[in-house]
């Protein structure tokens, strides 16, 4: 795997030496649907390989109506849409609709970007009015490094599509419109967000737009796709691996998403993580998609375990819910 740490560096000998117990699945809380990586950006940082060349990604029809039949029988708390750019599927709304039926909490992870798109002017309207969680990525709350990871203009851009949501009602403190941002560090640097970055955030997006925001969470970068690549040409894979490698913090194991998320494929098979997914790593024990899968054949099915878990692993943990741990411990 291209992931792989160099040396005896693996992550199950490191869970063994630790004497920490193997982590399984517990009780479905997220359904996490990929509907493919058609977007209308290429991020330096995607772990998916996500950019405007990849129309031919997309969730078949046939795969959504198995998703939306999916809704009823495991009955998640959560339905989160991610891509890509979900919001670029045709039946995007339609599967926000048959979660929001089924009274699930909807997260869309937004690039914030595609809100401006001509054709999806009526988008964030929607999702206001379907009191969908909009979880944003904002990278730094300045335009330099945001533009440098994301392309010329992408900051403006976003502070333009914050504005509009917040005159939806997002970012105001209701929570049936939360605006949530997610920042990734600059390149090989880990996550390492306090409340003390959180109120400086507020602050600065506010004294230089006037926007509002409900919470911030951070991703590790991970290891993988274009990031994977970024590192290989600056000769850095080794050294960043060896640094997650040593930030690995026993208490993040807890909150880690593989846990309590089932991650589905734009061809409907199944999987612990979107990280996994993009590794083609499925879902443990008997092949199943989300056609056929019940909750009793999830119920503490063993994790596909892979040395880039140390990116989830690693100070605070990180997931797609921001830190999984508040104890950290710095890489040696």
């Amino acid at each position: 795997m291209a992931s792989a740490l160099p040396g005896d560096q693996h992550f199950e000998a490191t869970l063994q030496q630790g004497g920490l117990p193997r982590p399984q699945r517990g009780a479905l809380r997220v359904l996490q649907l990929n509907l493919g990586k058609l977007c209308n950006m290429r991020c330096s940082h995607c772990h998916v390989n996500a950019g405007p060349h990849q129309g031919h990604t997309q969730m078949a029809d046939a795969v959504v109506e198995q998703c939306i039949a999916a809704m009823e029988r495991l009955k998640p708390a959560v339905v989160d849409l991610t891509g890509g750019a979900p919001e670029l599927h045709p039946r995007f709304r339609d599967l926000v609709r048959a979660a929001r039926q089924q009274s699930c909490h909807v997260i869309d992870r937004c690039n914030l970007t595609v809100l401006l798109l001509p054709a999806l002017r009526d988008l964030a309207a929607f999702l206001a009015q379907e009191q969908v969680e909009i979880v944003a990525s904002l990278p730094q709350p300045e335009a330099e490094s945001t533009d440098a990871q994301r392309g010329d203009g992408t900051w403006e851009a976003s502070i333009q599509a914050l504005q509009q949501l917040n005159a939806l009602g997002y970012g105001q403190g209701d929570p049936k419109r939360q605006l949530t941002l997610m920042s990734n560090p600059d390149g090989t640097h880990l996550q390492q967000l306090t409340p003390c970055d959180t109120a400086a955030w507020k602050r600065r997006l506010q004294e230089q737009a006037g926007v509002k925001f409900d919470a911030l969470i951070g991703l590790n970068n991970m290891p993988i796709a274009r990031f994977l690549e970024q590192l290989q040409r600056d000769g850095h894979v080794n050294c960043y691996l060896k640094l997650l490698h040593g930030a690995f913090n026993p208490q993040a194991l807890t909150g880690l998403m593989c846990r309590d998320t089932l991650s589905v494929a734009a061809n409907g098979r199944l999987y612990d993580c979107d990280f996994n997914q993009m590794l083609e790593l499925p879902l443990g024990g008997s092949t199943t998609t989300i056609e056929t899968i019940s909750l009793e054949q999830l119920d503490n099915r063993d994790i596909h375990w892979g040395n880039h878990c140390f990116g989830c692993t690693a100070g605070q943990g990180s997931s797609c819910s921001g830190a999984t741990s508040t104890e950290t411990r710095s890489a040696d």
